[in-house]
Protein backbone atom coordinates (compact mmCIF):
# COMPACT_ATOMS: atom_id res chain seq x y z
CA UNK A 1 0.00 0.00 0.00
CA UNK A 2 1.80 3.45 -0.64
CA UNK A 3 1.42 6.80 0.51
CA UNK A 4 -1.86 8.61 -1.32
CA UNK A 5 0.25 11.90 -1.43
CA UNK A 6 3.83 10.17 -3.42
CA UNK A 7 3.57 9.90 -6.66
CA UNK A 8 3.25 6.25 -8.38
CA UNK A 9 6.49 4.69 -9.42
CA UNK A 10 7.49 5.24 -12.83
CA UNK A 11 10.21 2.90 -14.81
CA UNK A 12 13.12 5.95 -14.82
CA UNK A 13 12.45 6.33 -10.75
CA UNK A 14 11.75 2.59 -9.43
CA UNK A 15 10.57 2.49 -5.52
CA UNK A 16 12.85 1.26 -3.64
CA UNK A 17 12.83 -2.01 -2.30
CA UNK A 18 13.30 -1.03 1.68
CA UNK A 19 13.65 2.40 3.52
CA UNK A 20 16.28 3.74 5.25
CA UNK A 21 16.75 3.02 8.69
CA UNK A 22 15.73 5.57 11.14
CA UNK A 23 17.78 7.08 14.37
CA UNK A 24 17.31 4.23 17.30
CA UNK A 25 16.56 1.53 14.68
CA UNK A 26 13.43 2.05 13.32
CA UNK A 27 12.46 2.47 9.82
CA UNK A 28 10.96 5.02 8.19
CA UNK A 29 8.47 3.52 6.27
CA UNK A 30 7.37 4.96 2.18
CA UNK A 31 10.29 6.99 2.41
CA UNK A 32 11.65 6.58 -1.64
CA UNK A 33 15.57 6.33 -2.41
CA UNK A 34 16.79 7.76 -5.98
CA UNK A 35 19.22 6.82 -7.39
CA UNK A 36 22.63 9.20 -7.90
CA UNK A 37 22.12 11.61 -11.00
CA UNK A 38 25.08 10.59 -14.07
CA UNK A 39 28.45 13.00 -13.39
CA UNK A 40 29.34 14.23 -16.48
CA UNK A 41 32.83 14.06 -17.72
CA UNK A 42 35.27 16.76 -16.82
CA UNK A 43 36.67 18.69 -19.81
CA UNK A 44 40.51 18.09 -20.98
CA UNK A 45 42.83 19.84 -19.25
CA UNK A 46 45.12 22.65 -21.11
CA UNK A 47 48.89 21.75 -21.78
CA UNK A 48 51.12 23.65 -19.40
CA UNK A 49 52.35 26.91 -21.28
CA UNK A 50 56.24 26.58 -21.74
CA UNK A 51 58.65 27.72 -19.18
CA UNK A 52 59.40 31.32 -19.57
CA UNK A 53 56.02 32.34 -20.40
CA UNK A 54 53.22 34.11 -18.19
CA UNK A 55 50.23 32.24 -17.76
CA UNK A 56 47.36 33.19 -20.38
CA UNK A 57 44.08 34.54 -18.45
CA UNK A 58 40.91 33.05 -17.78
CA UNK A 59 38.84 32.37 -21.17
CA UNK A 60 42.21 32.54 -23.58
CA UNK A 61 43.04 29.43 -25.03
CA UNK A 62 47.07 28.33 -24.06
CA UNK A 63 49.32 28.71 -26.55
CA UNK A 64 50.73 26.16 -28.70
CA UNK A 65 53.68 24.24 -27.49
CA UNK A 66 56.83 24.77 -28.93
CA UNK A 67 59.29 22.40 -30.21
CA UNK A 68 62.30 21.66 -28.13
CA UNK A 69 65.14 20.82 -30.41
CA UNK A 70 67.22 18.07 -29.37
CA UNK A 71 70.65 17.85 -28.20
CA UNK A 72 73.41 17.07 -31.21
CA UNK A 73 75.26 13.84 -30.20
CA UNK A 74 77.34 13.51 -27.29
CA UNK A 75 76.10 16.12 -25.52
CA UNK A 76 73.74 15.57 -22.29
CA UNK A 77 70.51 16.72 -22.82
CA UNK A 78 68.79 19.79 -21.16
CA UNK A 79 66.81 19.53 -18.33
CA UNK A 80 63.02 20.16 -18.81
CA UNK A 81 62.33 23.97 -18.20
CA UNK A 82 66.13 25.37 -18.80
CA UNK A 83 66.28 27.99 -21.25
CA UNK A 84 66.88 27.74 -24.34
CA UNK A 85 69.62 29.55 -26.67
CA UNK A 86 68.54 31.06 -29.83
CA UNK A 87 69.65 29.77 -33.29
CA UNK A 88 72.38 31.32 -34.78
CA UNK A 89 73.60 32.57 -31.61
CA UNK A 90 72.75 36.05 -29.75
CA UNK A 91 73.01 39.12 -31.48
CA UNK A 92 75.01 42.12 -30.20
CA UNK A 93 73.02 44.79 -28.95
CA UNK A 94 72.22 48.28 -30.13
CA UNK A 95 74.35 50.57 -28.67
CA UNK A 96 77.37 48.58 -27.06
CA UNK A 97 80.79 49.72 -26.53
CA UNK A 98 82.73 48.39 -29.64
CA UNK A 99 86.82 48.41 -29.29
CA UNK A 100 88.19 50.38 -31.24
CA UNK A 101 90.27 49.54 -34.02
CA UNK A 102 93.82 49.93 -33.39
CA UNK A 103 95.59 51.99 -36.20
CA UNK A 104 98.32 49.91 -37.94
CA UNK A 105 102.11 51.22 -37.17
CA UNK A 106 103.43 53.30 -39.41
CA UNK A 107 106.64 53.04 -41.42
CA UNK A 108 109.98 54.55 -40.08
CA UNK A 109 112.00 54.28 -43.50
CA UNK A 110 112.10 58.57 -44.55
CA UNK A 111 113.51 58.71 -40.43
CA UNK A 112 115.77 56.06 -40.71
CA UNK A 113 116.91 56.97 -44.37
CA UNK A 114 117.78 60.89 -43.87
CA UNK A 115 119.77 59.21 -40.26
CA UNK A 116 121.83 57.27 -42.78
CA UNK A 117 122.52 60.22 -45.50
CA UNK A 118 123.72 62.43 -42.13
CA UNK A 119 125.65 59.84 -41.07
CA UNK A 120 127.56 59.60 -44.22
CA UNK A 121 127.68 63.41 -44.80
CA UNK A 122 128.89 63.44 -41.30
CA UNK A 123 131.49 60.46 -41.14
CA UNK A 124 132.18 59.44 -44.80
CA UNK A 125 133.08 62.64 -46.58
CA UNK A 126 135.11 64.46 -43.91
CA UNK A 127 137.41 60.89 -43.35
CA UNK A 128 137.90 61.35 -47.33
CA UNK A 129 138.40 64.89 -47.33
CA UNK A 130 141.46 64.56 -44.32
CA UNK A 131 143.18 61.91 -46.65
CA UNK A 132 143.30 63.86 -49.37
CA UNK A 133 144.32 67.39 -47.27
CA UNK A 134 146.87 65.63 -45.53
CA UNK A 135 148.91 64.79 -48.37
CA UNK A 136 148.33 67.84 -50.17
CA UNK A 137 149.78 69.26 -47.18
CA UNK A 138 152.53 66.25 -47.30
CA UNK A 139 153.98 67.46 -51.07
CA UNK A 140 152.74 70.95 -50.37
CA UNK A 141 154.48 71.93 -47.36
CA UNK A 142 154.74 75.94 -47.37
CA UNK A 143 150.86 75.92 -49.05
CA UNK A 144 149.95 77.92 -52.00
CA UNK A 145 152.07 81.67 -51.59
CA UNK A 146 151.14 82.99 -55.46
CA UNK A 147 148.54 85.30 -55.76
CA UNK A 148 148.66 85.52 -59.88
CA UNK A 149 146.10 82.85 -59.93
CA UNK A 150 147.94 80.55 -61.32
CA UNK A 151 147.18 76.93 -60.35
CA UNK A 152 149.96 74.97 -62.34
CA UNK A 153 151.59 74.85 -58.59
CA UNK A 154 148.87 72.46 -57.35
CA UNK A 155 149.89 69.61 -59.97
CA UNK A 156 151.73 67.71 -57.98
CA UNK A 157 148.75 67.17 -55.93
CA UNK A 158 145.70 67.43 -58.55
CA UNK A 159 144.32 64.01 -57.38
CA UNK A 160 143.86 64.74 -53.80
CA UNK A 161 142.84 68.34 -54.53
CA UNK A 162 139.83 66.64 -56.78
CA UNK A 163 139.51 64.20 -54.01
CA UNK A 164 138.60 66.98 -51.32
CA UNK A 165 136.28 68.78 -53.34
CA UNK A 166 134.54 65.72 -54.60
CA UNK A 167 133.99 64.68 -50.47
CA UNK A 168 133.06 68.30 -49.69
CA UNK A 169 130.18 68.35 -52.69
CA UNK A 170 129.11 65.16 -52.12
CA UNK A 171 129.08 65.89 -48.15
CA UNK A 172 126.91 69.19 -49.39
CA UNK A 173 124.21 67.22 -51.17
CA UNK A 174 124.17 64.33 -48.45
CA UNK A 175 123.35 66.85 -45.84
CA UNK A 176 121.04 68.72 -47.51
CA UNK A 177 119.23 65.60 -48.37
CA UNK A 178 119.21 64.53 -44.61
CA UNK A 179 117.52 67.46 -43.46
CA UNK A 180 114.71 67.72 -46.29
CA UNK A 181 114.23 64.06 -45.64
CA UNK A 182 114.20 64.23 -42.04
CA UNK A 183 111.57 67.13 -42.15
CA UNK A 184 109.09 65.15 -44.16
CA UNK A 185 109.78 62.24 -41.59
CA UNK A 186 108.35 64.58 -38.93
CA UNK A 187 105.93 66.29 -40.53
CA UNK A 188 104.19 62.49 -41.85
CA UNK A 189 105.29 60.78 -38.04
CA UNK A 190 107.55 58.03 -40.09
CA UNK A 191 110.53 57.54 -37.53
CA UNK A 192 109.90 60.96 -36.00
CA UNK A 193 113.37 60.59 -33.98
CA UNK A 194 115.85 59.49 -36.27
CA UNK A 195 114.68 62.57 -38.14
CA UNK A 196 115.31 64.90 -35.48
CA UNK A 197 118.68 62.74 -35.22
CA UNK A 198 119.33 63.52 -38.75
CA UNK A 199 119.08 67.04 -39.22
CA UNK A 200 121.13 67.68 -36.08
CA UNK A 201 123.50 65.47 -37.44
CA UNK A 202 123.41 66.83 -40.79
CA UNK A 203 124.05 70.48 -39.52
CA UNK A 204 127.12 69.14 -37.71
CA UNK A 205 128.48 67.85 -40.77
CA UNK A 206 129.68 70.79 -42.27
CA UNK A 207 131.63 72.34 -38.89
CA UNK A 208 133.04 68.42 -38.73
CA UNK A 209 134.10 68.66 -42.57
CA UNK A 210 136.18 71.83 -42.18
CA UNK A 211 138.02 70.94 -38.39
CA UNK A 212 138.67 68.19 -40.14
CA UNK A 213 140.20 69.37 -43.13
CA UNK A 214 142.22 71.58 -41.27
CA UNK A 215 144.03 69.36 -38.91
CA UNK A 216 144.94 67.06 -41.83
CA UNK A 217 146.01 70.08 -43.36
CA UNK A 218 148.37 71.37 -40.45
CA UNK A 219 149.41 66.98 -40.28
CA UNK A 220 149.86 66.76 -43.50
CA UNK A 221 152.90 70.26 -43.64
CA UNK A 222 154.50 68.93 -40.57
CA UNK A 223 155.14 65.92 -42.06
CA UNK A 224 156.23 67.22 -45.43
CA UNK A 225 158.60 69.76 -43.51
CA UNK A 226 159.99 67.23 -41.20
CA UNK A 227 160.89 65.13 -44.13
CA UNK A 228 162.37 68.33 -45.65
CA UNK A 229 164.77 69.22 -43.06
CA UNK A 230 166.02 65.62 -42.68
Amino acid sequence: MTDPQLPPPSPEFPAPSNSPAAPGGQSLPNVPTYPAPPVAPAPPLAPAPPAGYPAPPAGYPAPPAQAVPSAPAGYPAAPPGAYQVPVGGYAAPAGAYAVPETAPPRSKLLGLLSLILAAVAAVVTPIIAGISAFEIGRVLPTGVTTTTGDLSILSPVRDQVLWAELSFWIGTILGIAAIVIGIIAIRKKQGRGAGIAAIVVAVLAVVIFFVVLVIALGAGSAAGFASYTA
